[in-house]
């Protein structure tokens, strides 16, 4: 579940280096490399939209449509027809963290929540790549493609689609 979650925190960090952006679209790949150097990849497509909206598509290695709000997560899974709803209960502002992150180089960023340090890679005004070890030190990397930033994207984008026949699960 961890793996979904930060991908939220992750969408805003995407804005590290660009100022005035109002939203975000890409594919992405994310790799999980484990203490054996053991890869798990995860791709698909991400939506975004300030204040904290976002809905990452996941198409590979399952479908999987993960729904965020500033009030909750909805986590669509078509294979095992379920949606699980948890509510987000902290008080991070994720801009604020964005604006602290540090310029090291040319392309590269720095910034921290939570004693996760992250790096967040550029070319030009795009992001290329947000990497980090998460609490069972697996090296997590986001690359994204396909960068589009500030297009109309309608609010309705983000109103989880539930089919009625899939079991719910409430958290």
């Amino acid at each position: 579940m961890r793996y979904i979650l930060l991908p939220f925190a992750l969408f805003s960090l995407s804005f590290a280096s660009i100022e005035n952006i109002n939203s975000f679209q890409a594919d992405f790949v994310q790799s999980v490399t484990d203490e054996k150097n053991k890869v798990l990849n995860y791709s698909g497509n991400i939506i975004a939209l300030k204040p904290q909206n976002a809905l990452w598509k996941y198409t590979k290695p399952v479908n999987k449509d993960v729904y965020m709000s500033p009030q909750s997560i909805v986590i669509v899974e078509p294979e095992i027809e379920q949606v699980i709803v948890r509510k987000v209960d902290t008080n991070f502002d994720f801009f604020h963290m964005i604006n602290k992150a540090k310029k090291i180089n040319e392309n590269k960023y720095q910034t921290s929540y939570q004693d996760t340090l992250f790096e967040i890679i550029t070319k030009g005004n795009i992001i290329e790549s947000i990497s980090y070890k998460d609490e069972f030190e697996n090296k997590i990397k986001i690359v994204f493609t396909k960068q589009i930033q500030n297009a109309v994207v309608d609010k309705a984008t983000f109103e989880p689609v539930m089919p009625m026949d899939y079991d719910v699960i409430k958290e």
